[in-house]
């Protein structure tokens, strides 16, 4: 594991963050990533930085759950609030001891933590901070035996896989990165000019405005494995159906089969096969009923589906929506407490997206 902690951990202080002398980074893990932190932490002693660290403990969510009351579960503490409002970045690490360990908690209490007006103001402070630049957030993944077992892979094969996808296998990991954002640039260049998409697909025909909104490049600053463009739509333009192929994944628990129906940037249809109460749950939340992100994943280094985001929405050969808070970036300008990805398969022939009338992309692959 030494290898791998190095190599991602100099991958992300000297070319995802860029830290330089006396900026102030927070490491937010679980304790399980020990070894990564202790890496990170080097890392940045070495640029010059000041490190906070922010680690977790197995199980205390689950006790805050079980016995928190109300405004406990609504309470944000003061350091999170001063690391998200004056620091300059902050790293955190995906990985977890159990990653079932909040499937049996009522969902009303998790819409409870995450729906707060103070959790939002928090969240919106952290866009605006990112949009500005004044913070620097990524997330990067860790390879436990959790996060192994939901991909359906022993941990060997799985650390191979994360390496894989992050890249931090090529030679110079640096380099590669620098690459693939030269390489998107071009597709954004394209899409920034676009007006109107359609996507087609199983179940699937919608329809959305892009037009002023701008198209982000993401190659390996903000998320690690990366490789995806999105941008936020025209928050009521979006109209049609769509179903969501792979299962939704929501702090831990499974949705499965999700199909939702548009009409002017809002849900009026949900259904799901698995998780329905949950899916519901999830759109009483403020603003999570509209689309705050609709993106195309370009990472064909990541070539399946292993129940955990960070991964599955750089997929080459697939699209996935959030529904809640757009990224300020894009011009988006809806606002919620959460921002929840669902994921689409276009590999089928018969999948499709035009921009403009055209097609860009069909069965899995850029026309353009």
């Amino acid at each position: 594991m030494t290898q791998f902690n190095d190599r991602l951990a100099k991958l992300v202080v000297n070319y995802s963050l860029g830290v330089k002398v006396g900026d102030r980074v927070a490491i937010q893990s679980p304790a399980i990533a020990e070894d990564l932190c202790s890496a990170l932490y080097k890392e940045i002693i070495i640029a010059g930085g000041y490190v906070t660290l922010q680690i977790g403990l197995p199980g205390i969510q689950e006790i805050l759950f079980e016995y928190g009351n109300d405004n406990q579960l609504k309470h944000i503490s003061e350091l999170t609030k001063f690391v998200y409002e004056k620091f300059e970045h902050i790293i955190t690490i995906d990985a977890t001891y159990n990653s079932r360990s909040l499937e049996l908690i009522d969902p009303k209490k998790k819409q409870l933590r995450n729906s707060t007006p103070e959790n939002a103001a928090l969240m919106q402070t952290f866009m605006k901070r990112l949009e500005s630049k004044e913070l620097h957030w990524i997330g990067i993944p860790y390879p436990c035996f959790s996060k192994a077992q939901d991909a359906g892979m022993g941990i060997h094969a799985y650390k191979k896989f994360i390496s894989k996808a992050l890249n931090i296998d090529k030679e110079d990991p640096i380099a590669y990165w620098r690459q693939v954002q030269k390489d998107q640039n071009r597709l954004i260049q394209i899409l920034d000019e676009t007006n109107k998409i359609k996507v087609f697909g199983e179940d699937t025909e919608l329809s959305l405005s892009v037009k002023g909104r701008k198209w982000i490049n993401c190659s390996g600053q903000n998320n690690l494995p990366d490789g995806e463009v999105f941008t936020g739509p025209i928050e009521d333009s979006i109209n049609g159906h769509i179903r969501f192929t792979y299962p939704g994944i929501f702090q831990g628990q499974e949705i499965e089969n999700i199909y939702l129906e548009f009409k002017d940037g809002k849900v009026i249809k949900a259904t799901a096969e698995k998780g329905q109460k949950l899916l519901d749950s999830i759109l009483e939340i403020d603003g999570a009923n509209g689309i705050g992100e609709f993106a195309i994943g370009t990472n064909y280094n990541i070539t399946k589906f292993t129940k955990n985001m960070l991964f599955d929405e750089k997929i080459g050969g697939t699209m996935h929506m959030a529904l809640g808070m757009g990224i300020p970036e894009s011009g988006s300008l809806s606002k919620s407490a959460i921002h929840w990805d669902i994921l689409k398969d276009m590999n089928s022939e018969d999948s499709r997206i035009e921009a403009d009338g055209k097609i860009i992309y069909q069965a899995g692959q850029w026309k353009i």
